[in-house]
């Protein structure tokens, strides 16, 4: 008995579209505060990659990817590089996400706010990403998901 996961075309589509659609989630984080995107958008590029091949593959191949288990501590090592970013600012005596305070010895008050601007892209899209994966496995949980 075939399960509904068996089409090779499904698989090969989903196999050669994922690390596309990856790499593009990567550029929309990382350049995210030149043009339009950032980490909320990257993260759901990323997320819709590992759910594409969840939904094409089924659990058996997923479980590859990300387990279902790493997605919570994903999810909240995102959130702490958000508030670590501002709290550490906070310590220096800043205000909360002033990147231009950023404890980094030696560094243009330009650079810091575009190095504190992309942590806080990474955090967010690495957060989004967890949690939108976590809500695919939580709807599905007890389903007939091979």
């Amino acid at each position: 008995m075939r399960s509904q996961f068996d089409s090779p075309i499904i698989v090969l589509g989903a196999r050669l579209l994922t690390p596309y659609i990856m790499v593009f989630g990567l550029y929309v984080i990382f350049h995210g505060h030149y043009s339009p995107g950032g980490g909320f958008q990257g993260g759901t590029l990323l997320a819709a990659a590992v759910l594409l091949i969840r939904v094409a593959t089924g659990r058996r191949v997923s479980r590859l990817q990300i387990q279902e288990f790493a997605t919570t501590p994903l999810a909240v090592i995102g959130v702490i590089i958000y508030f670590a970013t501002g709290f550490a600012v906070m310590i220096t005596g800043g205000y909360f996400l002033d990147y231009g305070q950023l404890p980094i010895p030696g560094m243009d008050p330009v650079w810091l706010r575009y190095t504190g601007i992309l942590i806080i892209e990474v955090g967010i899209g690495l957060a989004v990403m967890a949690i939108l994966v976590m809500i695919f496995d939580n709807m599905v949980k007890g389903e007939d998901y091979a």
